[in-house]
């Protein structure tokens, strides 16, 4: 629609429909556009009220295009007027020569407040706190709080959980705004806060306060430094990004792919091909591995060439079952369900899964053997192949990824692709030992 409307230069139909729409559906009538003019026409018509809203939900290319047309005075406001965190996130997103005219416009505090931000490490909570919060002290009466609220929190980008610290700014306490209201206005602020606080420190992992967050139903949370003083806050939209992050990084690993932090559309088909090329060189290279059992058995598969036909069978079996163990083990760590230390209830119980799976296709498989006319022996062979790869799959699915938290690896890295080359080998192996035993070859 918007579209449409810069086409026919119709400036007061162009604000009369925007001023209709949500910050979100703004931004995402930038996408549509085809050309940088047509970005930073749209954009200068937006009132200033709501620009930086509408900025901060801009993708990267979109911002960038605005900062290089527009005068630095509108960068500056523009900057200064979003939330700490959003400011940080464009920063860091920025091409260096964009980064030092957007910093060298700002005020000296906010210039200050991101140097200081941008040197946490990227995936600590620190790099994605906000400092916009509303802090209070024990002595403050309710109604004295309110008033402090009313002042405060236009700027700040929660006001629904304020923080109580002392005179050293250590955190000592919280207190909510439905609590506030279900007090008396001269109630104090320590005697109604509540002194059991869930905090994070600025380097704590933000996949883990993520999990935190999903635990006790938080819409924010408090951050403090190594001396328990109040640093910032996270709120719960900044982490919807990070599980959103996590989620599509750990896809992308089990789907044997380097991570990329680029939209599909918006990455470059070399780009595309630097994240696969790397995974698939190395699992075609694995495959020698399963190419080197089978030359080992060429007298077998000479003297009873049909056991070729079962090897595709048997490796896709194996892949597939270990597959499954390895998301449901993945994921279960992901959201703590599952720790190292139920390392040995999780063998028993994917043990016990697998002989259960194994058995029922080994019956299955015997059957469809002897009624397509083979022998018992040769139905015999292959299905017990098939009982012992389903088991050793789920095994190998179960405690690689374990193993690979162990040592501080991502366990997505233990998915699919990794464990269907290390139980294809495993599984030829199986298959051609009961082979052997079975059949004399």
């Amino acid at each position: 629609m918007t579209k449409e409307l810069l086409a026919t230069n119709d400036i007061a139909a162009i604000k009369s429909a925007l001023a209709e729409m949500n910050p979100v559906d703004v931004a995402e009538e930038f996408d549509e556009l085809d050309d940088s003019a047509s970005v930073v026409k749209l954009f200068r018509v937006l009132p200033k009220d709501t620009a930086a809203d509408v900025f901060a939900y801009l993708s990267h290319d979109r911002q960038q295009e605005i900062v290089s047309a527009i005068k630095d005075k509108e960068v500056a406001r523009i900057i200064d007027d979003l939330f700490l965190d959003d400011a940080v996130d464009f920063i860091e997103e920025m091409p260096a020569f964009v980064v030092k005219r957007v910093l060298s416009n700002l005020p000296p505090e906010k210039r200050d407040a991101i140097n200081h931000f941008l040197k946490y490490p990227e995936n600590s909570a620190g790099s994605i706190m906000t400092i916009e919060y509303i802090d209070l002290k024990a002595h403050l009466t309710v109604a004295e709080t309110f008033e402090k609220i009313r002042a405060e929190g236009v700027d700040k980008e929660t006001i629904y959980t304020c923080y109580v610290i002392d005179a050293a700014r250590r955190l000592v306490g919280t207190v909510s705004v439905r609590t506030l209201l279900l007090s008396l206005p001269t109630d104090t602020i320590g005697e109604i806060m509540e002194r059991s606080i869930i905090s994070a420190t600025t380097y704590d992992d933000k996949e883990t306060l993520a999990n935190d967050f999903r635990r006790y139903g938080l819409l924010a949370m408090p951050v403090v430094d190594n001396e328990k003083r109040l640093v910032g806050i996270v709120t719960f939209d900044d982490v919807m990004t990070v599980q959103e992050e996590e989620a599509t990084e750990d896809f992308e690993l089990m789907a044997a792919m380097s991570p990329s932090d680029e939209p599909y559309l918006k990455t470059s088909v070399l780009k595309l091909t630097q994240n696969r090329i790397l995974w698939l060189m190395l699992l075609m290279l694995s495959a020698t591995v399963t190419g080197s059992i089978i030359s080992g058995f060429e007298d077998a598969l000479a003297v009873m060439p049909a056991l070729v036909a079962f090897i595709p069978m048997l490796m896709d079996t194996g892949g597939n079952a270990g597959s499954q163990s390895s998301t449901l083990i993945i994921r279960g760590m992901a959201l703590d369900e599952i720790r190292l230390s139920d390392v040995f209830r999780v063998l028993w119980k994917e043990v016990r899964v697998s002989l259960l799976c194994g058995g029922a296709l080994a019956a299955v498989n015997f059957l469809r053997i002897v009624l397509l006319q083979h022998e018992p022996t040769v139905a015999l062979a292959v299905s017990l192949a098939i009982l012992a790869t389903v088991v050793l799959a789920k095994t190998v699915g179960c405690l690689l990824p374990m193993g690979a938290k162990l040592l501080r690896l991502d366990p997505a890295v233990m998915a699919s692709p990794v464990i269907t080359t290390v139980v294809d080998a495993g599984a030829l192996l199986l298959f051609f030992a009961f082979a052997k035993g079975l059949l004399g070859v």
